[in-house]
């Protein structure tokens, strides 16, 4: 149910075509880090390292914020994924409006350029065989 749910919403949902992180790109992973450091490091931490338990809920009943670094999940979700999720928010994503979160929706405050950099940023942090498994995906 969950996986059409997904499929609904992303069929047609306006992302950039085939979203590609570009993690080798040195002029976009600094707009990326720099965007990073000012919209998405008080939550998820200067180094990427998340919030302390981000897999159990919090006192508010929502999950803290989980690590982009190489201990964390994003790099088990493709750049398509990654990005809806940054650009429509978790509730949308998964097809339920009422999910709530602490994770800002970014529609309207960044570009799909800026999310795509910010993306790219991250992903040139991970190890080179985090990022190779993450290309893999990718490819499929």
């Amino acid at each position: 149910m969950a996986g059409a749910a997904v499929l609904a919403f992303t069929w047609g949902a306006s992302t950039p075509a085939g979203t590609v992180l570009v993690p080798s790109d040195r002029d976009v992973v600094a707009l990326g880090e720099t965007i990073y450091a000012d919209t998405c490091a008080a939550c998820h931490g200067v180094d990427l390292e998340g919030q302390p338990n981000w897999r159990s809920p919090g006192e508010d009943g929502q999950l803290p914020a989980p690590p982009h670094d190489e201990t964390g999940h994003t790099w088990h979700h493709d750049g398509d994924t990654l990005f809806r999720l940054t650009k429509y928010g978790t509730g949308a994503l998964i097809g339920d409006p009422g999910y709530e979160s602490n994770m800002p929706v970014y529609e309207g405050v960044l570009t799909d350029d800026e999310i795509i950099a910010v993306l790219s940023y991250i992903k040139s942090t991970w190890p080179e065989d985090i990022r190779a498994r993450h290309d893999e995906m990718e490819n499929r």
